[in-house]
């Protein structure tokens, strides 16, 4: 039970992990806060639901037609919404993402109703065994694609100019901006590859969940938490933060209750946050 818990854990965490990984650029670059996270990915769901309406394909053929809609989606709110901010107080910032939070959920709301929706998919009560082990076989496939879309980044960002551009900006702006880097342009690039994240993220669970407006809401406070968890602004704390929250609930889940699973990532938030308040991966304050 105690593995079986175990890779149970560990697969739902990569779910976390990559919907975390999108927050977690965005603060790392831009140092805010997108609280219309969890929507987005409710986005990406809807996205693959009309999708495979009008093309009959399964959730993993539209991975990457709904990652293209929804960076270009994320670029669309930056230029419209975020970039006539930018500069302002971050109250501001937290007030228009939240609003645009709503905006979405209302949209959705009156173009397909709140009725759950699903994507038919074969797929769906697919299992891998692995000796005694049983598990689901859509999570399984999240874990892998997390940890590709993740080596994928981390190559982008060490490895092209662009990257170590973002990394620049993400480090001090003002000085990036001297140094000749368009720093709106970074935040717009990172913007839009947090929103892309969120969406995938959303693709990847159409398989396993309904849809409806609001999915997102459980998993933009996790990813919140996940991220604090891992470090601010740091991928690879997102990363193991993620897995480690998906572990954590469920252990609370196979030895305790399912009701009460939730809370054991926030246990774990507390645990980490007691013994390293800075985050797994958190750079630790100067001091005086």
């Amino acid at each position: 039970m105690l593995v079986q818990s175990l890779l149970n854990g560990l697969t739902m965490g990569g779910i976390y992990a990559l919907v975390s990984v999108g927050l977690t650029i965005i603060f790392g670059v831009m140092k805010v806060v997108n609280f219309s996270q969890g929507e987005c990915l409710m986005v990406g769901m809807y996205m693959a639901y009309v999708l495979q309406q009008f093309t009959g394909l399964g959730p993993y053929y539209l991975m990457l037609p709904v990652a293209a809609l929804t960076f270009g989606l994320g670029i669309l709110i930056f230029r419209l919404i975020i970039k006539p901010i930018l500069g302002k107080s971050l109250v501001n910032f937290m007030i228009v993402t939240m609003g645009l939070a709503y905006v979405l959920i209302t949209g959705v709301q009156l173009i397909f109703s709140p009725t759950p929706l699903s994507i038919q998919t074969t797929i769906r009560t697919h299992a891998t065994i692995i000796g005694p082990y049983v598990i689901s076989t859509p999570r399984v496939i999240a874990i892998g694609v997390m940890i590709v879309v993740v080596l994928i980044l981390y190559t982008f960002l060490k490895r092209t100019d662009v990257g170590r551009a973002m990394r620049a900006t993400s480090e001090n702006a003002e000085i990036s901006q001297m140094l000749g880097i368009n720093t709106t342009r970074m935040y717009m690039l990172s913007f839009g590859l947090g929103i892309m994240m969120a969406g995938l993220t959303g693709v990847l669970l159409t398989p396993t969940y309904l849809i409806f407006p609001a999915v997102g809401n459980p998993f933009k406070v996790i990813a919140m938490a996940v991220v604090v968890m891992g470090g601010l602004g740091s991928v690879g704390g997102a990363v193991l933060a993620g897995l480690f929250a998906g572990v954590a609930e469920a252990m609370i889940a196979s030895y305790y209750s399912f009701e009460l699973a939730p809370g054991g990532i926030f246990l774990a938030l507390i645990i980490v946050l007691a013994l390293r308040p800075e985050g797994l991966f958190g750079k630790e304050a100067r001091k005086a």
